[in-house]
């Protein structure tokens, strides 16, 4: 079993199973890649979670969190960059983790993507539910509470789950029921669609700065770094890495850029900055607008599902943008759900086609070419999550899983560049023993600050999955199968 743990796909063998019947048409540029980043990051973070670290966390040093958890994304996403450019294959850090970890590490990798993408479907559904049940009582429509918000909740720093008296989030499940049917169908998502969401999005963030810097109160700033409440992670300088851990999912869309290798006209190239570029524009826009948001509203009130709305509709002459700002979170949460329920079908399309997972996970639709199974289980899961548990819960849980992945990518680079220093690399993550090494610290730093309850999920998921691979995964693995074509022993 150990043996077969650590057996690793070749570099090669990645490529050529990439390119078996299953190319893609490369028409992605650096501009458009960049674009897709910025798509993909753009949504619930920004949106949402401002509100929920600030509260929680960070108070006004939120825009602290986001510049902390930036360069930590930003380190891990010159590893990304690496392995992108090296190996231009779909999969993302599973393929990245079976070239370089083994097996073993590929399925912790894998079932974490899967914790990524699917609760952040979930999570980004929550938000899209604020927003949208505030944009409808805009127009006189009123949703009730019992129907808008989750039943469940987790009480403090504990791991227990207790009602709140409402049903289920409604608008969070319709919207994930919607998503997966177009998936499910099959969508041809250009290049030119996507580059209109992320103007409306980046029009919309930019609105918001450019008026409500107006209306910002500097006694909202005092004190900027808030006591400590006597818990770690709670405010204070710990406070603002316990934040950077819960606002690092306003992040996680950069990763999806490195699944679309295949389909970039030089990856080699237009990879890297593409990944880059994403992250710089966007972590601009986030510590801008943690500082109009936390100094338009006290802190301490932004612990709602749609804290930017919020804070707009404190202003009476800001009613107009409060719609235009409802109306592009919504539009642009859309799209990122969108986004991750095709990524996700794609890890489960991975594993299977890898024999980690049932083949039916790797079934795909005669009629419309999708990955049916995969779309189904993606969009029943996310919407029986998204409508049943908090924001709060669901990103801190998106985050811990994603950190897990980007630390293992970080240390990934590393042993490839002893074990396999023969390998061309187009773009080369400069002071490798800095670089890869800082991104692994502080991606883990994030996660040792968000708490003990998210690591006992994690553990707890994590258990579940490694059953999953010993009584499965591990019995039909490729590997674990002799090829027709290998020489007797």
């Amino acid at each position: 079993m150990a043996s077969q743990f650590l057996v690793t796909k070749s570099i090669d063998e990645l490529r050529q199973q990439e390119g078996a019947g299953n190319e893609l048409r490369r028409a992605l540029s650096a501009t458009q890649l960049t674009l897709l980043g910025i798509g993909g990051i753009i949504g619930t973070g920004i949106f949402v979670l401002t509100g929920t670290a600030a509260a929680n966390y960070a108070g006004p040093a939120l825009a602290l969190s986001f510049v902390l958890a930036g360069v930590g994304c930003t380190l891990a996403g010159l590893c990304y960059a690496e392995f992108a450019a090296m190996i231009p294959v779909s999969g993302s850090a599973y393929s990245y983790s079976y070239a370089t970890l083994g097996e073993g590490v590929a399925w912790f990798i894998g079932w974490n993507l899967v914790l990524e993408y699917l609760l952040a479907v979930a999570t980004v559904s929550v938000g899209w539910s604020g927003y949208a049940v505030s944009l409808l009582n805009q127009i006189g429509v009123h949703i009730p509470e019992a129907l808008s918000s989750a039943p469940l909740r987790s009480v403090g720093e504990t791991l227990h789950i207790v009602p709140t008296g409402a049903i289920v989030n409604v608008p969070a499940v319709l919207i994930v029921a919607a998503i997966a049917t177009i998936c499910y169908i099959g969508i041809k998502q250009s290049a030119s669609f996507n580059s209109v969401i992320v103007v409306i999005k980046v029009t919309v963030v930019v609105l918001f700065i450019l008026f409500g810097v107006s209306y910002i109160n500097s006694a909202n700033w005092h004190p900027f770094i808030p006591e400590n409440a006597g818990h770690l992670g709670k405010f204070g300088y710990s406070g603002i890495i316990g934040g950077a851990g819960v606002i690092f999912f306003a992040y996680i869309g950069f990763d999806a850029v490195s699944t679309a290798a295949q389909e970039s006209k030089n990856p080699q190239r237009d990879m890297p900055i593409g990944i880059l570029a994403s992250l710089i524009i966007c972590t601009i826009l986030y510590v801008i607008v943690a500082l109009v948001l936390t100094g338009m509203a006290n802190y301490r009130e932004l612990d709602v599902a749609a804290p930017v709305a919020y804070a707009l509709d404190k202003y009476p002459a800001l009613w107009w943008l409060g719609g235009v700002v409802k109306l592009g979170a919504v539009a642009g949460m859309t799209s990122v759900m969108l986004v991750m329920t095709i990524a996700q079908a794609r890890i489960f399309f991975a594993m299977a086609r890898d024999g980690l997972l049932p083949p039916f996970f790797g079934r795909v639709h005669p009629r419309f070419r999708t990955p049916s199974t995969g779309t189904v289980v993606t969009g029943l899961s996310a919407a029986l999550i998204g409508g049943l548990f908090p924001v709060k819960m669901l990103a801190e849980l998106v985050s811990i899983g994603t950190l897990s992945a980007f630390v293992t990518v970080c240390i990934g680079v590393l042993i490839l560049r002893r074990t396999r220093p023969d390998l061309p690399r187009p773009f080369r993550a400069p002071l490798p023993w800095v670089t890869c090494i800082g991104g692994a610290l502080v991606c883990f730093l994030m996660m040792l600050f968000l708490g003990p309850p998210n690591w006992k999920r994690l553990v707890a998921w994590t258990a579940i999955g490694l059953l999953i691979y010993l009584f499965y995964g591990r019995r039909h693995s490729r590997h674990s199968r002799p090829r027709a074509d290998a020489p007797p022993r």
